[in-house]
């Protein structure tokens, strides 16, 4: 068994972990318009779902207003249906090609449920982060049963993957804590 190659794999998908994590959080509303706010929306157009920036451009004027350019006109109209039905809580005003989305003031309550959302996203990417940790520990265990690495070795590198898990949770934790404190914040 090559340890550093284990390492190395648990850190690369670790971090690929914080990532998707950081995209996720991208995506959540914090009182100010973000490009990234319309990521997960798929639009139905060409006979099958496309994601919103296949199929148009977003940008901000200004940090309350979204503007959509769909680039066909003849997909304005879907574009605005899943921007609808995205359940982001936006109210699309098309003029031309142009959407406008005016980034309506977060309720308290809305807050409150963008940082269940935020804590949910964070509590996926530590199960995501435990699985990869069982998958390295399970390599390690089997490396002993087969007589490749001796139990002192099991030890030293059960200590040493543990160390990188625990950062990364840190890392997740601070990141949650940053989106709380974002959404929170009027």
């Amino acid at each position: 068994m090559d340890y550093q190659n284990l390492k190395s794999e648990v850190e690369q998908k670790t971090a690929q972990t914080l990532d998707v994590l950081q995209n996720e959080f991208a995506g959540l509303r914090t009182g100010r318009a973000s490009t990234h706010l319309l990521d997960g929306v798929r639009v139905a157009v060409y006979g099958s779902d496309m994601p919103l920036n296949q199929v148009a451009t977003v940008s901000t004027p200004d940090n309350q207003t979204l503007n959509v350019t769909v680039w066909d006109m003849n997909n304005v109209g879907a574009v605005e249906k899943a921007i609808r039905d995205s359940g982001l809580g936006l109210n699309p005003m098309s003029a031309g090609a142009v959407i406008r989305l005016n980034m309506p003031p977060l309720t308290e309550e809305r807050r409150r449920e963008l940082t269940r959302v935020a804590g949910k996203y964070a509590e996926e990417a530590k199960i995501s982060m435990r699985n990869i940790r069982q998958d390295a520990m399970g390599k390690i265990k089997r490396a002993v049963t087969d007589k490749e690495i001796s139990e002192d070795d099991q030890r030293k590198f059960d200590d040493d993957i543990q160390k990188v898990f625990d950062k990364r949770a840190a890392e997740v934790d601070a990141m949650a804590k940053q989106k709380e404190s974002d959404i929170m914040s009027v």
